[in-house]
C-alpha cells in the first residue's frame, strides 16, 4: 500500500513537471504580453575618465527617468547626474548628448519620427555646474549638435541651419534658401539617410568656428505622394521627394559657413563629377582640413578628398574602384598625425587599412579569408586597434585588439556566438554584450587589455528560466551544398520530432546583398513564431544563400546587375534537397519573407512552382524599377542601362506561372517599399487570371506595427499557413493521442 502511494506522488510529480515544460507559445505571448522581452541596457555612453559610464534609467513608480553614473570596477551607481523628476519644464526624455567636456548635456523629448532614422523633438540644455536647464527652440527640431568646445548647438529647422550661442542666448541662422521638397541644408534627403543611413548631414571643425554641411537640390526629383487615411473624413496626401531608379536625384553639393566672416562658401574639389554623391564628410584634426568623401552614382568608384577650407584647395588622397560596388562605412578615424584608419574589401574581404595624410599605404593592419564586421576605435596610447570580425566562423562575432602594425593580434572575447563591445573612453574596459541560438544576451565588463571578464553586469536569466516552461526546440546550424557553394543554414524541428514521420517545410529569408539571417545570436520575435510553428508541427529553415555577406566579396557580389536571379535558385534547389529528406513531406514546402525577402518569396513561388505549395511576401518589392536609386543602382545600375537585369527577375514578370497559395501584405503609409509595388503585382495577378489572398494595413509604414497590428497580421499569415501546409497535422496529432493512450492504457 505505501509503495502504490508512493508510485502515485511520483506520478503525479512527473506529470507536473510535464506539464511546465510543456507549455505553448502563443501570438499574444510574442506580440501582446511582452512575454519573452529581454532587458538590456539604454543609451550607454563612457565618461571622459574611462572609469565610468552613463545609462539611462527609467523609473515606473515617478514616471521619470535619469542619467546615472556607474564605475566600471564596482558597476554601483556614484550619482545620478540629472533626473526629470527634479526638472520643473521636463516630463521625462528619450535620449541624451554630452558636450564634449560633459559639463553640458543635451537632452531630447517629444521625439517623433519622421523616416526610417529622422526624427523631430523638442531639446534642452542642461547645465551640469549649475543644474539650469534652457531649451534649445520653442519648437521642434532636428539633430542638434554640441560644438567642440560646448558653447554653442547647430541643427535643422525647417531644411535650414541654425546655431545657438548657449552664453548669450542668440541664435544664428545660417541658411536661408531651405524650402520643403525644393532645397535642404544640412538634413540628408529620403534617400541618403536610408542607402546612405545618416541624418545629420553638417558637421563641426575642432576650433567651433566653421560648420560644413550638404546642400540638396532636390527640385528636379519626381515626388511620391501617399495616402494617409486616418479618421478624418477626407484623407490627406504625404507628398515627398523619392528618386525610383534610374530618375533625377538631388543635385548636391558642400558648403562650409565661417564663424568669423558669417559668411558660406560653396567648396569645389580639383575633380569634374557629373551625377554624384558625396556619402561622408568629417573635419580632420586640422581645423582647416575637411574631409569629403566623392562617389560616382554607379557607386563603383570612391573617392577621399582632403579639402583646406582657408587656402581653397583639394587633394585626392584615396581612390577605391570595383567592378561591382565599393562599400561607404563610417570607419574613417584620424589618429593625432591626421594619418587615417579605413577599411575595404579590395583583397577580397573587409580589412583594416593605415594610411598617411597624404594617402600613401602604411600597411594593411588585418588579413586572411573572413570579414571585419565592426571597428571600434584606437587607443592612441596603447597603438592599439580593437574590432569585431567573424574570424571563428560567418556565424559567429568575436571581439580582437590588434597593433596598428598588424601585430599581436588578441581574440578578446571567449565565448562562441555573437559578442559586441562597448570601449571605455580610455580604452581600459570593454562592455561585451553576448547572446547565441541557445543564450539570451548577457552584458559583461571586461578586460580591454586580456579580454577576461571583470564582472556580470545584466543577464536575462529569468527569460532563460521561464522558458523551460515552454515546448522549445534547438536550433541546429549546418551547411547545405547548393549549386556548387555550401551555405549557412539552421533548422528548426517540433520538440517531439520522429524521423519516422513526415512534416511540412516552412522557410524563412531575406536573401539581400550583404545581409545575414544565419547567424549564432539570440532570436527576435519571429523566432518565438518559428517555436510555435515548431509546436504545431512545421520544420523551419532558413538558407543564407549567394549575395548574402560576410563570406567575402565574390560570394557577395556574384548577383550584381542580377538581383533575385542565383538568390533564388539558390532557395529553389535548397527546397528541392531538403524535400529529399526522409522527414521532410516535399508536396508541403512554403516559403515566407520581408521587404528584400518578399520580393524572393514570390519570385521563389512563380519560378519554382513545382518545388513550393505556398508563399507569403510582405511588404514585397516586385519589380527594381519602383524602388529608389541608390540602393538599386548599386546592384543594378539604371533600367536604361540593364533593362533585362531588373525585368527577368521580378516577380511581377512571372505571375504567369503561379500554381500554389500566395499572400500578398503590405502597409498604405509604406515610405520605402511603396504599396505600388502590390498593387501593380495586383492587377498583373488578376489579368493573368490567378487567385491569391491579400491583406492591406491601413496607414502602417514598412514595419507594419502599431496597436492590434503585429499581432493581427501574424493571426493572418498563422492562419494562412495552417491552412495551406497544415492540412495533415491534425491527423499526426490524433495519431500521437492514440499513442499516448495505448502507452498510458
Amino acid at each position: 500500500m505505501k509503495n502504490l502511494k508512493l508510485s502515485f506522488w511520483i506520478c503525479v510529480f512527473l506529470s507536473l513537471v510535464t506539464i511546465a515544460q510543456t507549455k505553448e507559445i502563443t501570438l499574444e505571448d510574442i506580440w501582446s504580453n511582452g512575454t519573452f522581452r529581454t532587458e538590456r541596457m539604454d543609451a550607454l555612453h563612457s565618461m571622459a575618465n574611462g572609469q565610468q559610464y552613463s545609462v539611462l534609467d527609467f523609473n515606473r513608480e515617478t514616471r521619470s527617468t535619469s542619467i546615472d553614473i556607474y564605475d566600471y570596477k564596482t558597476l554601483k551607481k556614484v550619482e545620478t547626474l540629472v533626473s526629470s523628476a527634479n526638472l520643473d519644464d521636463i516630463l521625462y526624455f528619450t535620449d541624451y548628448t554630452f558636450s564634449e567636456d560633459e559639463s553640458k548635456i543635451l537632452l531630447a523629448t517629444e521625439q517623433e519620427s519622421i523616416y526610417r532614422r529622422s526624427t523631430l523633438g523638442k531639446y534642452f540644455v542642461y547645465d551640469v555646474k549649475t543644474k539650469t536647464v534652457q531649451a534649445v527652440a520653442d519648437f521642434k527640431i532636428q539633430e542638434p549638435t554640441f560644438s567642440p568646445n560646448g558653447k554653442f548647438v547647430a541643427y535643422g529647422h525647417e531644411n535650414n541651419l541654425f546655431y545657438k550661442n548657449l552664453e548669450t542666448g542668440e541664435v544664428i541662422q545660417m541658411t536661408t534658401d531651405g524650402k520643403k521638397n525644393e532645397i535642404i541644408n544640412g538634413i540628408t534627403d529620403w534617400v541618403y539617410e536610408e542607402e546612405f543611413s545618416f541624418v545629420r548631414a553638417f558637421d563641426w571643425n575642432a576650433d567651433s568656428n566653421k560648420i560644413a554641411f550638404i546642400r540638396f537640390d532636390e527640385t528636379n526629383v519626381p515626388e511620391f505622394s501617399m495616402d494617409v487615411y486616418g479618421s478624418a473624413l477626407y484623407q490627406t496626401q504625404q507628398v515627398f521627394k523619392y528618386p525610383k531608379a534610374g530618375e533625377a536625384n538631388a543635385v548636391v553639393s558642400l558648403h562650409v559657413f565661417d564663424f568669423e566672416t558669417g559668411t558660406t562658401q560653396e567648396v569645389m574639389v580639383d575633380k569634374s563629377y557629373s551625377d554624384f554623391y558625396i556619402p561622408r564628410i568629417k573635419w580632420t584634426n586640422d581645423a582647416d582640413v575637411l574631409s569629403a568623401q566623392y562617389m560616382n552614382r554607379h557607386q563603383n568608384e570612391l573617392d577621399l578628398w582632403m579639402i583646406n577650407t582657408s587656402k581653397n584647395t583639394s587633394n585626392l588622397v584615396l581612390a577605391e574602384t570595383d567592378k561591382a560596388y565599393v562599400d561607404v562605412t563610417f570607419n574613417l578615424t584620424f589618429l593625432k598625425d591626421n594619418s587615417f584608419i579605413w577599411t575595404s574589401e579590395k583583397d577580397g574581404y573587409n580589412h583594416i587599412y593605415h594610411y598617411d595624410k597624404t594617402g600613401k599605404l602604411i600597411n594593411q593592419v588585418t588579413k586572411g579569408n573572413w570579414e571585419v564586421t565592426d571597428y571600434y576605435g584606437y587607443d592612441e596610447k596603447a597603438k592599439t586597434i580593437f574590432y569585431q570580425s567573424v574570424e571563428n566562423g560567418s556565424i559567429n562575432r568575436d571581439v580582437y585588439s590588434i597593433k596598428l602594425n598588424g601585430r599581436n593580434k588578441t581574440r578578446l572575447t571567449k565565448s562562441e556566438g555573437t559578442n559586441s563591445a562597448a570601449f571605455s573612453a580610455d580604452f581600459s574596459y570593454f562592455i561585451n554584450t553576448f547572446s547565441s541560438a541557445t543564450t539570451p544576451p548577457e552584458y559583461t565588463l571586461n578586460s580591454a587589455s586580456s579580454g577576461n571578464l571583470i564582472k556580470s553586469i545584466k543577464d536575462n536569466d529569468v527569460l532563460s528560466q521561464s522558458l523551460t516552461d515552454y515546448k522549445t526546440s534547438n536550433k541546429e546550424f549546418s551547411t547545405i551544398h547548393v549549386n556548387g557553394n555550401d551555405l549557412n543554414m539552421w533548422m528548426i524541428k517540433p520538440a517531439d520530432f520522429d524521423e519516422n514521420k513526415q512534416y511540412p517545410l516552412f522557410m524563412f529569408q531575406y536573401s539581400g546583398p550583404g545581409s545575414q539571417q544565419v547567424a549564432n545570436r539570440w532570436g527576435s520575435s519571429n523566432d518565438y513564431w518559428y517555436q510555435m510553428l515548431a509546436q504545431k508541427g512545421y520544420v523551419i529553415a532558413c538558407v543564407d544563400g549567394r549575395g548574402t555577406g560576410f563570406k567575402g566579396a565574390e560570394f557577395k557580389k556574384v548577383t550584381q546587375k542580377e538581383l533575385g536571379k542565383y538568390e533564388v535558385e539558390d532557395q529553389i534547389e535548397a527546397a528541392k534537397q531538403l524535400g529529399a529528406l526522409p522527414y521532410i513531406d516535399a508536396s508541403r514546402i512554403g516559403i515566407w519573407g520581408w521587404s528584400y525577402g518578399g520580393f524572393m518569396s514570390s519570385n521563389a513561388l512563380f519560378k519554382g512552382n513545382d518545388v513550393f505549395k505556398m508563399a507569403i511576401a510582405v511588404a514585397p518589392v516586385t519589380s527594381w524599377r519602383f524602388y529608389d536609386s541608390i540602393y538599386t543602382e548599386r546592384y543594378m545600375t539604371t533600367p536604361q542601362e540593364n533593362p533585362t537585369g531588373y525585368d527577368e527577375n521580378s516577380p511581377i514578370n512571372h505571375v504567369d506561372k503561379l500554381k500554389g497559395d500566395f499572400l500578398l501584405v503590405h502597409g498604405t503609409a509604406d515610405d520605402n517599399v511603396h504599396v505600388q509595388n502590390t498593387m501593380r503585382l495586383v492587377e498583373a495577378l488578376v489579368q493573368a487570371d490567378k487567385q491569391f489572398d491579400w491583406a492591406i494595413y491601413t496607414d502602417k509604414n514598412h514595419g507594419i506595427y502599431g496597436g492590434n497590428t503585429r499581432l493581427h497580421l501574424y493571426k493572418k499569415m498563422t492562419n494562412f499557413i495552417d491552412d495551406k501546409l497544415g492540412d495533415k497535422l491534425e491527423a499526426n496529432k490524433e495519431d500521437k493521442t492514440k499513442n499516448e493512450i495505448k502507452i498510458k492504457g
